[in-house]
């Protein structure tokens, strides 16, 4: 199944346009949508989880049309929001038992061998009994995702997932997710280039409400290969070079400035490095990546 996206566009009353014509085709799979906060991310998820209704444009999910077939889409929808909410005097085994009932397992024996897989497939069978206002933060987006699982959807939708997670906690969620992809279209919002690196074999990178890149990750990084220079620098340096230099990123590493550059000839004083989705993505933000592709030439 595809998620076909055609000329979505939505402003807000305050005059906000969070989105600008966003057309999109997302195969089966993990499809990683990259940008910074505020970037439209969020809205866009809305609309897809149908949630908020677009000014114009189009939506489609195979042949249901998700602007106006809601009750269609939430059918075979599962959302994990950035933020959600949950009973906290409530175990995970009730609470999920219940929005089993609401997602129409009303058969006792069918929903308890459902709740039970959705528990072990997310790591939480051990802790099913525990009141869920005692989960860690890890643990609260597990249970999301089984919650998300309910009903074998076709269509994933999971807003930020990362934000605010510990490493281990982030591995064993990223882990889940990575499952998910095989019999569905998982569409994985974030501004954490990582998730989108480890995860996703599709990608878009969305700034102020419009797609600036639609690439497979790797070969989004093969195109960069040459262009991509390393140089290990004093802090105060850096305004200097800034002024001489199309500079990506700048990082700290044991105290000291480590910056990136874009550029097609060798630069004085710098070390050629293999790019990484990061480099993708700051060249693209820096506008950058989108000259370089629009001046590649057309094949023949």
């Amino acid at each position: 199944m595809t998620l076909k996206i055609t000329n979505i566009s939505k402003t807000y009353p305050n005059g906000v346009q969070a989105l600008k014509n966003i057309t999109l085709t997302i195969p089966n799979g993990m499809y990683g949508l990259l940008g910074p906060n505020g970037a439209g991310k969020s809205t866009l998820m809305r609309i897809l989880a149908t949630l908020q209704e677009p000014d114009e444009g189009s939506v489609y999910l195979g042949d249901i049309d998700v602007v106006n077939q809601k009750d269609e889409v939430r059918k075979t929808l599962g959302y994990l929001p950035q933020e959600f909410g949950v009973y906290p005097k409530v175990s995970a085994e009730s609470l999920l038992d219940y929005f089993a009932i609401l997602k129409g397992i009303t058969t006792r024996g069918a929903r308890k061998e459902i709740v039970e897989a959705l528990l072990r497939q997310t790591n939480l069978w051990d802790v099913r009994k525990q009141k869920l206002g005692g989960y860690s933060g890890g643990m609260r987006q597990r249970f999301g995702v089984a919650v998300a699982l309910l009903g074998n959807p076709k269509l994933m939708i999971v807003d930020e997932p990362t934000a605010g997670l510990d490493p281990a906690e982030r591995v064993r969620f990223l882990n889940l997710l990575s499952e998910l992809g095989e019999n569905s279209v998982v569409l994985l919002s974030t501004h954490i280039v990582e998730d989108v690196s480890e995860l996703c074999t599709h990608m878009a990178i969305i700034n102020k409400g419009e797609i600036l890149h639609e690439a497979e990750p790797l070969k989004a990084m093969e195109k960069l290969t040459g262009r991509i220079w390393r140089r290990i620098i004093q802090k105060s340096a850096l305004s200097q070079l800034e002024r001489e230099h199309k500079i990506i990123s700048t990082k700290l590493l044991g105290g000291r400035t480590v910056i990136h550059v874009y550029s097609e000839e060798e630069p004085a004083g710098f070390d050629k490095v293999q790019p990484d989705l990061e480099d993708v993505y700051f060249t693209t933000m820096a506008g950058y990546y989108r000259q370089e592709t629009k001046q590649e030439p057309k094949e023949k």
